[in-house]
């Protein structure tokens, strides 16, 4: 039995400490605020409540797995799920708007095909269909797999089925996202839905691997799912489990600096000076939190998540969908914003509008909780959020975007609250603000992220900053890869 010392309280982390404590581990979580969940967080004001993270689960079978791997009571018996239908409606620029089934193939052929034209949802079939190879190549060795050396090369080989070499080599490299939907899909709007699945995780088009098709192919197929109560739910149903595993906790403790001993990992040292000492460390925190760890080489801070949290007055209306996406009226101007040099300032960027049919999530029938998020530049750099004009600024035109799917919302709206990158930034410790992308194949493994274990025995990685990288199933695949890792050895290849 070792004594394992885990770094944050995120998502990655505990599941981590779940399962290793099941294996008959001592475990203690370090986290410097006060609740569990990082970056799946809660706002609550006037009986109003927020998710200041995600708002939707994709891929349950991760907790579903997890939760019976770690105790007697499954998934959801813990906490109340239900999938979200439409899946999404989409709001685009020339006034097409239309709604998507939750996990209906047949049903988006119809949807698109409608609101589109005759063989849009044929074509948006089509390249489903091939990010499925995407997702039979890679689901094992980026999924389900800890991420070693020799597996590297091969990952970075884009597994999208692409029409004959010369096609992308005229283009000047391999496939990106947005060539294939320019070339697959032959019209704007189903180009702008493809790559705002990409854009949703902070990922350029422009520039990510085909590969990334895999993402509207992996909700499309196993939905979408909301938390009742909201999403922030999962997390302490986790806690909960961990705690019943007799994990223990210690809030408001800031691990600053990893201990090192005899060439291991020995331990914690917290931000009041006091030493924990450990056999090993599960570190679930973003990179350049901890002195002493071993060098990582540093990619380009991420995009970030800019919320409005909006108190309406008003009951929410029947029949209203539970997101819809707002899409940006220039979307080549967005993405200069969000990832290149383009100005901030007068664009408006594509907006998500969260209106959940829950009540535990306002005072009573007659208010309704509204959340807008927008991915945009993290803080730092091009855009200071921390400035009150510019945030208030952005907030203004997305609420006005929102207007689209939210009539009369600024008549409604009794306080908002704004969370920008900065604030993250200050919540999670994460550089910028920024939030990690899920990992993908191609690119020469420009799109993965470090491994779980580390050049320094005893010390491994969990959360969205390592393998197999951000969204709230990653976090919890990370989790099992260093429970395995731990339990089974370096060698450990992923359950079979």
């Amino acid at each position: 039995m070792a004594r394992i010392a885990v770094i944050g309280a995120g998502m990655g982390a505990m599941a981590a400490a779940a399962r290793l404590a099941v294996a008959g581990h001592r475990v203690a979580v370090y986290e410097r605020a006060e609740t569990p969940g990082g970056a799946v967080g809660r706002f609550e004001r006037d009986g109003f409540v927020f998710d200041t993270g995600p708002g939707l689960l994709h891929l349950p079978a991760v907790y579903r797995d997890l939760f019976v791997k770690t105790g007697k009571e499954p998934l959801e018996q813990c906490v109340a799920m239900s999938q979200v239908d439409p899946a999404s409606r989409h709001l685009f620029a020339d006034g097409t708007d239309v709604s998507l089934p939750n996990a209906s193939r047949a049903g988006v052929v119809q949807a698109l095909d409608e609101a589109i034209g005759p063989g849009a949802g044929e074509r948006w079939s089509d390249l489903v269909n091939r990010a499925r190879e995407v997702w039979d190549a890679t689901r094992r060795p980026l999924l389900e797999e800890p991420l070693h050396a020799e597996r590297v090369p091969a990952l970075g080989r884009d597994p999208y089925p692409v029409p004959p070499r010369r096609w992308w080599q005229r283009r000047g490299g391999p496939p990106t996202l947005a060539a294939v939907a320019g070339r697959e899909l032959q019209d704007p709007r189903l180009a702008a839905l493809l790559e705002s699945h990409a854009l949703a995780y902070g990922l350029d088009p422009r520039t990510a691997p085909a590969s990334a098709a895999v993402l509207p192919y992996m909700e499309q197929t196993f939905g979408s799912w909301y938390v009742s109560g909201g999403m922030h739910g999962l997390a302490r149903a986790l806690h909960a489990r961990c705690v019943a595993r007799r994990v223990e906790f210690f809030f408001g403790a800031e691990a600053v600096a990893l201990v090192e001993k005899d060439g291991r990992a020995a331990g914690v040292r917290l931000a009041d000076g006091s030493v924990v000492e450990a056999d090993m460390v599960v570190s679930g925190v973003a990179p350049g939190r901890l002195e002493g760890m071993p060098p990582v080489t540093p990619g380009p801070v991420p995009p970030g998540r800019f919320s409005v949290f909006l108190a309406l007055g008003g009951a929410r209306p029947e029949g209203v969908v539970h997101r819809t996406v707002v899409h940006a009226d220039d979307r080549a101007a967005e993405l200069e914003a969000v990832f290149g040099a383009g100005p901030v300032a007068g664009c408006r960027p594509t907006v998500t509008v969260l209106r959940p049919d829950d009540p535990a999530t306002r005072p009573d029938g007659e208010h309704e909780a509204v959340t807008l998020t927008a991915t945009v530049a993290p803080h730092g750099g091009r855009v200071d959020w921390s400035d009150e004009r510019t945030a208030a600024e952005l907030a203004d035109c997305m609420v006005r975007a929102a207007e689209a799917a939210v009539p009369g919302l600024r008549e409604r709206e009794l306080w908002r609250v704004v969370r920008t990158p900065a604030d993250t930034e200050a919540a999670t410790g994460a550089a910028g603000g920024g939030v990690p992308a899920p990992v993908l194949a191609g690119q020469d493994g420009r799109f993965l992220r470090p491994a779980n274990t580390t050049s320094l025995p005893g010390l491994y990685l969990a959360g969205g900053f390592a393998h197999p990288g951000g969204g709230l199933a990653h976090a919890g695949m990370s989790g099992a890869m260093v429970a395995g890792l731990v339990v089974e050895g370096a060698d450990w290849r992923g359950s079979q």
